[in-house]
């Protein structure tokens, strides 16, 4: 399936082009909730050193891996073990390890209590300067992608900038182990929407991703190599009382023939501040369209949420 793609670029040229950037990403995540972004400001060398570490990491034995899954954090840093999370009602977890790494709060805001801190990796010393400068670049690219967001809901342009500012955005290093035996139901990750308020997905390793279209059928998803795909979270979906779509999507096995190679996938989940409210926007609530959800924060749905997938007890 070819998703629609999008040049950010535009959003910084001209009256004209930042017009019709904002209608092309609202009119795409109101029918798709995917795009694919190019000239999104990622750098290659960025994106070619977290993959570097990021395989480095897993390499590591299962022993040295485990140092780093801290008890009480329900995964939200550092380490997850092999086959700890599942999607939302399914009992079979998915087939994946993954690290977490969270904010760095730096201007004295006191929010920097509810964050606890980002776990170092002894064996890669790099590791943490890597992804601390990813999550930067990350976040710059995602603030400019709901900055035209907001202008599409009829928003002041700058709507999510205070909400997002040292939010509990999340980098999200993922490995699925070569497959060894018949999976008995689980896949590499099953169906499933994201929490969040967007999606960061730099190309993964290989394929596998997969979206559920309007036709309830499930489509694979591939971007080209300068381009990430960006897709809408179920807080975004809430907030816009289902206007913006927060597409079903999941990661298959690939081909018997490829069960033994390994693939690796780097989210960026764009969370805002836990205090930031969900209500339905009025302005997209009307006769035809009834308000669907009751009104909560993001940081009560998230904790909602990591309970429904087995990260939090």
């Amino acid at each position: 399936m070819a998703i629609p793609v999008v040049d950010l670029a535009q959003f910084s040229g001209t009256p004209q082009q930042k017009t019709a950037f904002v209608d092309a990403l609202g009119k795409a995540y109101e029918e798709v909730g995917f795009v694919a972004v190019k000239n999104h400001g990622i750098t290659d060398e960025t994106i070619q050193n977290l993959y570097a570490n990021t395989k480095a990491f897993f390499s590591l034995p299962a022993d040295a891996k485990r140092k780093y899954e801290i008890p009480g954090l329900a995964g939200q840093r550092g380490y997850t073990s092999f086959g700890k999370e599942h999607a939302k009602g399914s009992t079979a977890p998915d087939l994946k390890e993954f690290f977490q790494f969270g904010q760095t709060v730096t201007d004295n805001d006191p929010i920097k209590a509810e964050y606890p801190d980002n776990v170092s990796v002894a064996e890669l010393p790099d590791f943490n300067t890597i992804f601390r400068t990813a999550y930067r670049s990350f976040e710059q690219s995602g603030s400019q992608l709901l900055q035209a967001i907001a202008l599409f809901l009829g928003l002041d342009q700058s709507y999510f900038d205070g909400h997002i500012h040292n939010g509990n955005s999340i980098l999200r290093a993922i490995h699925y182990p070569p497959i060894k035996e018949e999976p008995k139901s689980a896949i590499r990750a099953e169906q499933h929407e994201d929490i969040n308020l967007i999606t960061l997905l730099i190309g993964a390793s290989a394929d596998g991703l997969e979206i559920l279209s309007r036709q309830n059928e499930w489509v694979p998803v591939t971007s080209l190599p300068e381009q990430i795909v960006v897709n809408v979270g179920d807080m975004l979906q809430r907030l816009t009382n289902n206007r913006l779509k927060s597409t079903t999507h999941r990661v298959v096995n690939p081909p018997r023939e490829l069960w033994g190679t390994s693939r690796f996938s780097i989210p960026f989940f764009l969370h805002p501040k836990s205090n930031m409210s969900l209500a339905c926007l009025p302005s997209c609530i009307d006769a035809s369209h009834p308000k669907a959800y009751p009104d909560t924060t993001a940081g009560e749905y998230l904790d909602e949420r990591l309970r429904e997938i087995g990260l939090k007890k």
